[in-house]
């Protein structure tokens, strides 16, 4: 037999190390080649390692959370045949505590003499009447005291009881008339509370403990790294949707593959390619260490998106080039791929503004996180009717807010407040965004 050491393979162009998220295999296991044994993610992009050969597992050299640099040992296999490869030096480092290990049972060995006191001192702690006592609940148990009735105990049970820190009324009477008795005290200590009628409210004492790994990491330190960094300005305007939604039900009576049934989200995405057309400085990434704004040409738009395993953001790319069919189809393909895990690193990485949406489950506004280091995110809110004064009368209308922040290094508050009055100009006159202006 033979020891194969399986490192980390590199799992993409400039990555140094990745985040261990996933163990397919653990010691003792046997697995075939090309089995998964385990998963790494870099960037919000899953990748999955397989095993080059067949083999027992002997050693996995991280836990899940940790960052393992490309090119060190993940994993150790003992393979038949062959040579065993080359191991560093910690391979012999497991080996120098089991020679400690007699040494420590050689302890035992001289207490070997002295195991003939024990049985003399078996004899004197004989005083164990505990059983005698609980003899007589078993056989004549005391009626029940209800919850909350002033208990029956001596003084020193009472002592007993406040030195423990505990509710005598908690505690169930074994003796006559359901009097409480030391013994009583000790098992409730040992049983903790017991547990309260049927219907009652429980006080709940325990703690979960979640390590932070993986996608919630990243997502934990992007959101650190936005709001320690960028000093947010938020703009929240109301916006009449109504004529939109009369549209997009319209467009939507006969969908057809090449024009699907179309949601909110690509009347705004082309609502804001036209705007940025007029405010280019909206569509940046502001490098604040060099102190560099990238103004782009390319409108590259990041829908956050929320999947069993946390919130990510795939982009849809060259929305400039897109009509509103081609953006619902590029959406819904991204979308799909993000929920599946599929999607890849290219796939969520690119953006160069954002689009925040929590659909039905949005408030009536709220305060979008900027997706560092962009300069700006457009929060879409709940979608409602209200009564609108248009002059002479209240009518329904369907209103929604936008709710959209902006890096206030790089955007006045006035270049932004022209920004989100563009937007809600466009998306309350919908067959503009069909007409190249």
């Amino acid at each position: 037999m033979a020891e194969r050491i399986i490192k980390l393979p590199d799992v993409g162009e400039g990555i140094a190390e990745a985040e261990l998220v996933e163990w397919h295999v653990k010691v003792g296991d046997i697995v075939r080649e090309d089995d998964l044994i385990a998963a790494v993610m870099t960037d919000k992009a899953t990748v999955e390692i397989p095993s080059p050969v067949e083999g027992e597992v002997t050693w996995v050299g991280a836990e899940i959370g940790d960052t393992v640099a490309i090119g060190s040992a993940l994993v150790k296999l003992k393979v038949s045949g062959g040579t065993a490869s080359e191991e560093p030096a910690e391979a012999e480092a497991p080996a120098e505590p089991p020679k400690e290990k007699p040494a420590a049972a050689a302890a035992p060995v001289a207490p070997a003499a002295a195991p003939e006191p024990a049985p003399k001192q078996l004899p004197t702690p004989k005083p164990a009447p505990a059983p005698a006592r609980a003899a007589p609940v078993a056989t004549t148990p005391a009626p029940r005291r209800p919850v909350g009735e002033k208990p029956l105990a001596s003084p020193a049970v009472r002592l007993k009881a406040r030195e423990a820190g505990i509710d005598l009324r908690q505690v169930q009477g074994s003796g006559p008339a359901g009097r409480v008795t030391h013994e009583d005290i000790d098992a409730f200590i040992l049983r903790g509370p017991e547990a309260p009628a049927k219907g009652g409210l429980v006080a709940k004492t325990g703690i979960t403990d979640v390590k932070v790994v993986g996608l919630r990491r990243r997502i934990a330190e992007k959101m650190a790294l936005s709001k320690s960094r960028i000093p947010h300005i938020t703009i929240v305007e109301e916006v009449n949707v109504t004529p939109l939604e009369e549209l997009r039900a319209t467009l939507n009576k006969k969908p057809t593959p090449e024009r699907p049934k179309l949601t909110l989200l690509p009347f705004l995405m082309r609502a804001m390619v036209k705007a940025i057309a007029e405010q280019p400085n909206l569509n940046a990434l502001y490098d604040d260490e060099a102190g560099i704004i990238h103004q782009h040409a390319g409108v590259n738009i990041g829908i956050a998106t929320q999947t069993p395993s946390g919130l990510i953001v795939p982009v849809v790319k060259h929305a400039e080039a897109r009509d509103i069919w081609g953006c619902g189809i590029e959406l819904n393909r991204l979308a799909e791929r993000a929920r599946d895990g599929t999607a890849t690193r290219d796939e969520l990485t690119g953006s160069t503004i954002t689009i925040t949406s929590l659909g039905a489950l949005g408030g009536i506004a709220t305060t979008p996180v900027i997706n560092y280091p962009e300069v700006a995110i457009v929060g879409v809110n709940k979608m409602v009717v209200r009564p609108v004064w248009d002059g002479t009368t209240f009518v329904p209308r369907k209103m929604m807010n936008l709710s959209s922040s902006f890096d206030h290094r790089v955007i006045d508050g006035w270049d932004a407040a022209v920004f989100v009055q563009r937007l809600k100009e466009l998306l309350e006159t919908p067959a503009t965004l069909f007409v190249d202006m």
